[in-house]
């Protein structure tokens, strides 16, 4: 659903808003659905006929009433006017709704894809929590109905600087709530494996692997050393992390070094050969050519449009 921002009743025809002009790594998200698209929708709350999971850490926002949840089979409350947030690779479902005192509640759901998530720094514990299968409520003061209707407005428009400008706000959001704190809904229950562990669920051994990829994405990672870390066999690891994840490990890996790499082209003057180097690529023609794989362009031309437009 995509109805545009309206918080009067459902029973009022909505305007159908202008779809998004797509990024020029939407390829890469069409074609892989470990890592979601950003996106912003408003809609009328509804409960879901079955679990479902995807590739983003989901912001959830009810402008009245409340939700009644299950991720993961774990049931909590979703209250309205705070932001709620949760990794949506574990499955879940809305199985229970109160509209509120009008019967006109609406709900806005953030999409931050994963990769960009997993990427954002100076998110310490917010990222264990998220990563551990924590859901969290925001404090009441961090956002409200208005905020929200731009961030849409901003996402609908079609202007490359309003959507960067987005996403900046929300990265800065979360950095404060790192510092400032947040609301246990679901505290994290996906504990860390070791190599001693004698058995872990799948999701406890695949996000040791994530955590030791992001440790050591600079350095050279094959399948044997990650399997090490949790104890596994390395093949296993492999269909493991494919099966939860719906990405092979090796496209993961690559995935979160260009995400290094796109960042590292417009915050440092880091020449070409050495934002490769220090995203963990060996082989300069192999960053280039996944780098126009993901994203259309090459390094240098992303790096030339951003200075132009800055």
């Amino acid at each position: 659903m995509s109805a545009a921002f309206d918080p009067a009743p459902a029973s009022r025809e909505r305007k159908k808003a202008t779809a998004p002009v797509p990024r020029p790594d939407r390829q890469f998200y069409a074609s892989t659905q470990a890592f979601g698209r950003f996106g912003i929708r408003w809609f009328d709350p509804q409960i879901m006929a079955a679990e479902h999971f995807h590739g983003h850490i989901e912001l959830n926002w009810l402008t009245a009433g409340s939700m009644e949840y299950l991720l993961d089979g774990k049931p909590l409350t979703v209250p309205s006017g705070r932001l709620v947030m949760f990794w949506a690779g574990i499955p879940h479902r809305t199985i229970g709704l109160d509209r509120g005192a009008t019967g006109d509640s609406r709900q806005c759901n953030v999409y931050l894809p994963l990769d960009t998530f997993l990427h954002m720094q100076h998110l310490g514990r917010l990222t264990e929590t998220m990563m551990g299968g924590g859901v969290i409520a925001l404090s009441a003061d961090t956002i409200g109905n208005e905020t929200l209707r731009r961030w849409y407005e901003d996402y609908r428009s079609g202007d490359a600087e309003r959507a960067d400008i987005l996403r900046s706000e929300i990265a800065i959001m979360l950095r404060r709530a790192s510092v400032t704190g947040w609301d246990d809904l679901l505290p994290p229950w996906i504990e860390g494996v070791s190599p001693t562990t004698h058995a872990a669920t799948p999701l406890r051994y695949v996000v040791a692997m994530i955590r030791h990829v992001l440790e050591n994405l600079s350095e050279p990672l094959n399948a044997e050393d990650v399997a090490k870390v949790v104890g596994l066999h390395p093949n296993y690891a492999l269909n493991l992390f494919t099966s939860v994840m719906n990405v092979p490990l090796h496209k993961f890996v690559v995935r979160m070094r260009l995400i290094r790499a796109r960042s590292l082209l417009f915050e440092s003057t880091l020449s070409i050969e050495n934002v490769a180097f220090h995203s963990g690529f060996s082989a300069l023609s192999q960053f280039y050519l996944q780098f126009r794989r993901a994203y259309g362009v090459t390094p240098r031309q992303m790096r030339s449009q951003f200075f132009a437009h800055a």
